[in-house]
């Protein structure tokens, strides 16, 4: 039996990995680099971008779609479990992409990956 791990990326996590990879500490670009790893990133996650992108507030040096190509990291979908369980989350966060973030980690039993420090006061998982 392997000693993998499940993560889940936040969005600044994630756009990090892609073209600012001397902003991960070490403990996280090893986690990403160990094939024994399971990375998601969420639809979430390419919904905020989506946004902010439009929006003129987060420029990309490519398109979304190449982004997620090029990450290779599994995709994860969001599905009803993952909207049931943001009823049981204390308001701690407004955002309403970190809150998804926060009830799939639950769901699915992943760590998450971030820096934003509302997202650590849930009972998650939280590898900053």
């Amino acid at each position: 039996m392997s000693d993998s791990r499940g993560y889940l990326l936040d969005t600044h996590i994630f756009l990090w990995s892609l073209d600012e990879i001397k902003r991960l500490t070490k403990e996280v670009t090893k986690i990403l680099k160990d094939p024994q790893n399971r990375i998601f990133v969420s639809v979430a996650t390419a919904w905020e971008i989506s946004i902010k992108h439009k929006k003129g507030k987060l420029p990309l040096k490519t398109t979304l779609e190449e982004c997620f190509r090029k990450s290779n990291f599994e995709v994860l979908e969001i599905n009803l479990p993952h909207i049931l369980q943001l009823e049981n989350l204390p308001n701690y966060h407004k955002d309403p992409f970190d809150r998804m973030l926060v009830a799939q980690a639950i769901v699915e039993k992943l760590m998450i990956i971030t820096e934003d420090e509302k997202i650590k006061k849930y009972d998650v998982s939280v590898l900053a």
